[in-house]
């Protein structure tokens, strides 16, 4: 396994704080973003990730106009992988089934309804995944940024919902450690024929594409058997 972010890090401490030491009780507000932050020495951009972390985990909620609570329902929540590969691969193979049901559909409603502005900007972001790529640089931000926009340019609000569990994926496959090789090689290649059926507009292409891209990562990740059970 490779090192933890500082994000899943902090995470786990704010987990912890929560579940195993009982210092927020469920229903109870989370301090403020600048005093967390301090209390827990890290950066406010990196507390606001862990937060975004442990929403999409249900451990936390946000209101609106309130700030971030604990979830009432936080007691009924067990171990959320942060510990433990069995639990990460069961993580990964519910995220990956997840992405193989939606973002097919999603690569084609784009080619149907993104901008120019908007495709212009996919297509930027995916020559951003390449050039990390090849430059042996950490590419998980710009992974994520490259799907979000192709959900965002679906203009389905309940996509665009599911954002979090998508960059919970996008992350935790990139951080997983095996295959990593193997992985970006099958990135470059499917993101670049991606990439050329969205330039195309041509959604029966996109949708294909982005099907064989989610084939081909739980592949080489092992996570095919599991999903087929």
């Amino acid at each position: 396994m490779e090192k933890k972010s500082r994000a899943q890090q902090t995470a786990e401490g704010l987990y912890s704080r929560i579940v195993a030491e009982g210092r927020l009780s469920p229903g109870e507000k989370l301090p403020g973003e600048v005093e967390l932050a301090q209390e827990m020495g890290v950066s406010r951009a990196t507390l606001r990730e862990a937060i975004r972390t442990l929403t999409a985990q249900g451990v936390l909620e946000i209101r609106r106009g309130k700030g971030t609570f604990v979830s009432e329902r936080v007691g009924e929540i067990e171990d959320f992988g942060f510990s433990g590969l069995d639990r990460l691969r069961g993580q990964l193979r519910d995220l990956f089934e997840l992405r193989r049901i939606f973002e097919p559909s999603a690569a084609r409603l784009a080619c149907r309804r993104a901008t120019e502005e908007e495709l212009a900007g996919i297509l930027r972001q995916g020559e951003e995944v390449a050039r990390c790529i090849r430059a042996g640089r950490d590419r998980t931000a710009a992974d994520r940024e490259f799907h979000a926009a192709i959900v965002r340019a679906a203009h389905n609000e309940f996509m665009v919902r599911l954002l979090p569990l998508i960059n919970q994926a996008v992350a935790a496959a990139i951080e997983a450690g095996d295959h990593q090789d193997q992985l970006a090689e099958d990135t470059l290649r499917d993101h670049a024929l991606l990439m050329e059926f969205l330039r195309k507009r041509d959604e029966s292409g996109a949708e294909y594409a982005m099907a064989i891209h989610m084939h081909r990562s739980i592949g080489v990740m092992g996570l095919e058997e599991a999903l087929d059970r």
